[in-house]
């Protein structure tokens, strides 16, 4: 069994159609087609971000780093869902806060399905609430950290960590946030 079929028996339905929006990124004015599925396996609370916002999050990331017509799915998890996908894709059945799965093949339309980034909410949660952030800026980072872990890059060598840190903070920047390695964000 591939991770492909085992995905999809995680993950309900991929096919999402977003609609075209207009994104303006340091006056240019980019047209995008991305297909954006917001999954829920937790209850949403009024704390966290609606999916219009995660949207419009992963919309302006891509716009930033020039990607074509894309899909992504972002599935935000329990704790439990997160520790038996941590172990049975990276073997380390515990909590994390973002898994990314890559799948970067191009669909029939000529839409390239980036892959999933999945957010385990209660740790999302407690890392904003330890770290003194607020909690949409910390969602909205580990959006971030997990579609920039779609497009390859990685963090696991110094040098990485420092490229996809800046990016990171770049990025963020642009959404409207402050540094989110800075300590008293």
């Amino acid at each position: 069994m591939n991770i492909m079929s085992l995905m999809t028996q995680a993950m309900p339905d991929r096919r999402s159609l977003g609609a075209p929006v207009l994104l303006s990124t340091q006056s240019n004015v980019v047209a995008n087609l991305h297909r954006i599925d917001i999954q829920w396996g937790v209850e949403r609370t009024t704390a966290m971000p609606v999916d219009q916002t995660i949207s419009a999050w992963v919309r302006q990331i891509l716009a930033i780093l020039n990607e074509a017509p894309a899909e992504i799915t972002i599935r935000i998890v329990s704790e439990e869902e997160i520790t038996e996908l941590n172990g049975r894709f990276r073997d380390k059945p515990r909590p994390t806060n973002v898994l990314s799965f890559p799948v970067g093949v191009e669909d029939e339309e000529a839409i390239t399905i980036l892959g999933d980034v999945v957010l385990c909410a209660g740790v999302v949660i407690a890392e904003a609430a330890e770290q003194n952030k607020a909690l949409e800026m910390h969602f909205a980072h580990m959006v971030v950290h997990g579609v920039l872990h779609l497009k390859g890059y990685d963090h696991v060598q110094d040098n990485q960590a420092e490229q996809m840190e800046l990016l990171e903070r770049n990025i963020m920047g642009h959404l409207g946030y402050p540094d989110p390695y800075q300590e008293d964000n």
